[in-house]
């Protein structure tokens, strides 16, 4: 049998290198709140048409805030605030009604 022949390591080709230099964390973090954002106003607007056409908005509605939620401090305020509505219409308390007074 002959000498093995090591097989030299595999380097990346230069357009692959350049693609993962310009990965940094920085970057994806951006990337990340661009697709939350894109995605989240998409399902928040599909919800809002749905306030006019037969559907479902107020699941997609929440659904939308909830996934820009992830991503911005101001949506997450109005999520809960939509939610805390939402559990006092279903339990029948209505906060916006004004009350009755007791004279």
């Amino acid at each position: 049998m002959g000498p093995i022949k090591m097989k030299r390591p595999t380097t990346l080709p230069r357009w692959m290198k350049r693609l993962f230099s310009g990965l940094n964390v920085e970057n994806i973090k951006v990337v990340r709140r661009v697709i939350v954002s894109v995605v989240g106003a998409t399902i928040l607007l599909i919800g809002i048409a749905l306030l006019v056409l037969p559907g479902p908005a107020f699941v997609v509605i929440p659904v939308g805030l909830a996934i820009l939620a992830t991503e911005y401090a101001w949506v997450r305020r109005w999520l809960k605030k939509a939610l805390r509505i939402a559990s006092n219409v279903v339990s029948g308390r209505d906060s916006a009604a004004p009350r009755e007074s007791r004279v």
